[in-house]
């Protein structure tokens, strides 16, 4: 049985900045409570390491991050690398609580990109996944901005808008073609920027370059859009088994049965920890016809 490691995967710039700048603080701050609102990045097993550094995550999906601010009386808060909306931002800075903002730089200038084209008089189409922390924080800032999740609901809108078409920076590069494929289609004068992040683009193309693959290991959070993108993808392009799996707890190991080449990737909010314990385990049932698990090292994921 052979395996494989998918180049590039595992972590981006974006994540890996969050988390520096998440330890950092705890480094600068000691003694001061620090907390998170929503997850920093979209992986549980980070929040899990963060909090062995006694910071707090808040995340509540019953409640608006406003409420999880009213929630923090004093101390330090971290917004995560999806993005905030402005007004929660001014609200904590309001209440006198020190601000940290990890937003990703790819997601900061997809905002100016379009605070500038809403200026101009454009009419944004916002191609991303709804109730995604990334898209809500664009969607915050404009209502002229819409959210495009289907190139259905490009046939959905007035034929007379003035339209900028962009997009959530972590979406599949095949799906969102099809949409701005649409949107051209509908409106000829549109101005379309893809602003897929250049580390989604590049480990989704390593993925579509993937050939003879029996089983393919997608390392990630089930919650984390990028690495469900992944699995995705893997899928559209006929690789006949793939499985998103958070550690190598989760290895089936009905799943390696007649099984000779394995790849193994992982989302950009994945530890490269969890990819590597993958591949170690698989290659001691290409030993032992068992796998060979350890406890989960949450220390060693940031």
């Amino acid at each position: 049985m052979e395996i494989e490691r998918v180049i590039p995967s595992g972590f981006c710039e974006g994540v890996a900045r969050a988390i520096r700048m998440a330890k950092d603080a705890r480094s600068e701050y000691p003694n001061e409570k620090i907390y998170i609102i929503g997850h920093l990045v979209h992986n549980r097993l980070i929040s899990e390491s963060l909090l062995n550094l006694d910071i707090v995550t808040l995340d509540d999906e019953k409640k608006t991050k406003e409420d999880l601010i009213d929630m923090i009386d004093s101390g330090i808060v971290i917004f995560s690398a999806h993005g905030i909306a402005d007004k929660i931002k001014d609200k904590a800075t309001r209440k006198g609580l020190t601000v940290i903002d990890a937003t990703c730089p790819f997601v900061l200038k997809t905002k100016e990109i379009i605070k500038g084209r809403l200026d101009e008089g454009y009419d944004v189409l916002y191609i991303g996944k709804y109730k995604h922390p990334e898209a809500m924080a664009i969607l915050s800032m404009s209502n002229k901005i819409r959210i495009i999740e289907t190139a259905s609901d490009v046939d959905r809108l007035n034929d007379d808008l003035k339209v900028f078409a962009t997009n959530q920076t972590t979406m599949s590069t095949i799906e969102v073609k099809k949409i701005y494929d649409r949107i051209s289609e509908k409106y000829p004068d549109a101005l379309i920027a893809d602003e897929i992040c250049n580390a989604t683009r590049k480990r989704q193309e390593a993925v579509m370059a993937l050939r003879r693959v029996d089983l393919l290991y997608v390392v990630g959070d089930p919650s984390s859009n990028n690495t469900n993108k992944l699995k995705e993808i893997a899928e559209n392009i006929g690789i006949r088994k793939v499985q998103l799996i958070q550690s190598a707890h989760d290895i089936d190991i009905d799943d390696l049965k007649n099984v000779q080449k394995i790849y193994v990737t992982s989302g950009a909010s994945t530890p490269n920890y969890l990819r590597e314990e993958v591949i170690e385990v698989l290659k001691t049932y290409d030993k032992t016809a068992k796998l060979v698990l350890k406890p989960l090292d949450i220390s060693k994921l940031i």
